[in-house]
């Protein structure tokens, strides 16, 4: 057993490089500028204009299982360097196409690789260094960087856009990522064999008895066994395709329900600042209320957003929707890798909420496809939120009926250390 006197300060300094790296790579949520540029200046039609942010959503995912599994071997430090090279790659690339065919393989088959890297080793790390009972709060610190990235990125972009070129934009901020991701790549570490965080040691010496969930520790073919894998990967898809259908559309939408307002920019960084604190707060939540119980929460009250976001018809009311969308949307990446935890164990996270993240892509090609398609065959998006809302209340009933996997189909594996054990929120076990 490990424990050394610095141990909270060089978990802290993770948890900070990994919440910069993801402020970085969150460029992707800052598509929707571009993509109003490309539909203006290019004259792409809404459709196009999506595809390459679509492409990016699936190669992200798709990356996170390979990079996650990657990660798990050799560690954080190489693997989000190498992410930060191939996504700064991708935008420079992009900034030498014109085509939307072509712009799909470098800002999106390119750029989502590199994304899907970086992001696989951020989350990992961070919470190897803390208690179990802070999981939800250091990964709601940790993802708010990709959430927060659009309240720099989206100004950034736009006023990129308006002094210089789409191809010099996407070259900027190509230049700036390589540099700056591999520089705070250096920071991300795991803790040394052994270790274990002070306040899981005190309860591990105490005379209470460890919980089931700390001999959970599943390789991600054991957790393709599970019929919880697959719930927890459809709720994934249906909470994740609302958030998105906004994400990627927004300054669209709003062309289209308030043509007069000049600034939907502002709602670009609104949805970002809202979904920062979306993840902050489930995280609080998640720990003392449950993982499923916060789920059903936040995708009920997002489907209520849906469902009334065709009324959303002046920039004070697209102001409230936007927020809703990015408080119910941050959710999503606090209690996916901490109930991934909850369930599977911490030894395998790379790899397994990797495979669960999958559902990220299938979700980027959903909703924000879905949206740009809906508007040029209707010519409004309103069968799209629709379409959403009703989504979100079946990931709410499917949330309701997740349960724990049982201790009799989990091998009962010893646990490489004892920091490595982890356990359910009282609330959950109760489920």
């Amino acid at each position: 057993m490990t424990q050394q006197p610095n141990s909270p300060i060089r978990g802290w300094t993770v948890v900070i490089a990994a919440l910069g790296v993801n402020l970085i790579i969150g460029a992707l949520y800052a598509w929707s500028v571009v993509g109003k540029a490309l539909a203006g200046q290019w004259h792409w039609t809404k459709t196009q204009a999506m595809l390459p942010f679509a492409t990016s959503t699936a190669a992200f995912a798709v990356t996170m299982i390979f990079a996650g599994r990657w990660q798990d071997k050799v560690g954080p430090r190489y693997v989000a360097m190498l992410g930060g090279i191939v996504f700064g790659l991708g935008l420079v690339l992009s900034s030498f196409v014109h085509s939307y065919g072509l712009m799909m393989i470098t800002f999106g088959l390119v750029g989502g690789i590199g994304i899907g890297l970086s992001y696989c080793a951020t989350t990992p790390p961070s919470i190897k260094w803390f208690p179990p009972a802070k999981k939800g709060l250091i990964t709601g610190i940790v993802v708010s960087g990709v959430g927060l990235a659009a309240v720099y990125m989206s100004p950034l972009t736009n006023y990129l856009l308006k002094v210089t070129s789409i191809q010099q934009t996407f070259l900027i901020l190509g230049i700036g990522t390589i540099v700056l991701i591999s520089i705070l790549a250096q920071f991300l570490t795991n803790p040394p064999t052994g270790y274990v965080p002070a306040q899981a040691a005190a309860s591990t010496g105490s005379k209470a008895r460890p919980p089931a969930a700390s001999r959970r520790e599943l390789d991600w073919h054991e957790m393709l066994r599970t019929g919880q894998f697959y719930q927890i990967w459809l709720m994934f898809v249906l909470s994740a395709s609302a958030g998105l259908l906004i994400i990627g559309n927004i300054t669209l939408i709003a062309q289209d329900q308030a043509p007069k307002w000049d600034k939907a920019f502002l709602l670009v960084m609104v949805v970002a600042i809202f979904n920062t604190c979306g993840r902050f707060l489930s995280g609080f939540l998640s720990d003392r209320i449950g993982r499923t119980n916060t789920m059903i929460l936040a995708f009920i009250l997002q489907a209520v957003n849906m469902f009334m976001f065709t009324q959303y018809r002046t920039p004070a009311l697209l102001l409230f929707g936007s927020a809703f969308t990015g408080l119910c949307y941050g959710t999503i990446f606090t209690l996916f890798p901490a109930a991934t935890a909850d369930f599977y164990g911490i030894r395998n996270l790379g790899v397994n909420y990797g495979t669960v993240f999958t559902a990220f892509g299938v979700a980027g090609v959903t909703g924000s496809v879905l949206g740009g398609r809906v508007r040029d065959l209707f010519g409004a998006y309103t069968y799209a939120f629709i379409t959403c809302g009703i989504m979100l209340l079946v990931g709410a009933v499917l949330a309701f009926l997740l349960k724990a996997p049982k201790t009799e189909m989990i091998p009962a594996v010893p646990p490489p250390g004892p920091g490595c054990a982890t356990k359910l929120s009282k609330a959950d076990a109760a489920r």
